[in-house]
């Protein structure tokens, strides 16, 4: 994996990166926010493996691919954020709560967050947080040139 002349990575790298830490951490940030909601009898267990139409892959499948394509934009956009990047991180965790508000929910004939605001706020934002941590670090340059050279 060779960096740019500027010293960035390739946008491909960034966004495959990205797109591994969401996935990441929808296994991970994700489900131990899910874990702890499920523990105060908030939420179902974690990890869900009802199929979602229209091919019926697990939903933790489709949890983790659509928390990927986030973080590919994560990863594009992430050498212009500036200040912490978990809180750029709980932002992206706030975009994809907007989105499934607004844009998921109808096109589902479902109701606003399903009557729930602070839930999906809080599994979104840690997962964002998760996002927020793994993806610089799995971006370090010290750790690709290392990897590169094992």
């Amino acid at each position: 994996m060779m960096a740019s002349r500027r010293g960035r990575l390739p946008a491909t790298t960034r966004a495959g990166l990205g797109f591994l830490a969401a996935a990441l951490s929808v296994l991970t940030f994700h489900a131990a926010m899910w874990w702890l909601l499920y523990k105060a009898d908030l939420m179902p267990p974690p990890y869900p493996m009802d199929p979602t139409p229209p091919f019926g892959v697990p939903v933790i499948g489709s949890l983790v691919f659509w928390g990927g394509l986030y973080g590919a934009l994560f990863g594009l956009v992430l050498p212009r954020l500036r200040g912490p990047l978990p809180l750029w991180g709980f932002g992206l965790g706030l975009l994809a709560c907007l989105v499934g508000w607004f844009i998921v929910a109808p096109l589902k004939g479902e109701t606003l967050a399903g009557g729930s605001l602070l839930v999906p706020i809080a599994i979104n934002g840690f997962w964002g947080i998760g996002v927020g941590i793994l993806a610089p670090w799995m971006m370090s340059r010290r750790r690709l040139a290392a990897a590169s050279l094992s």
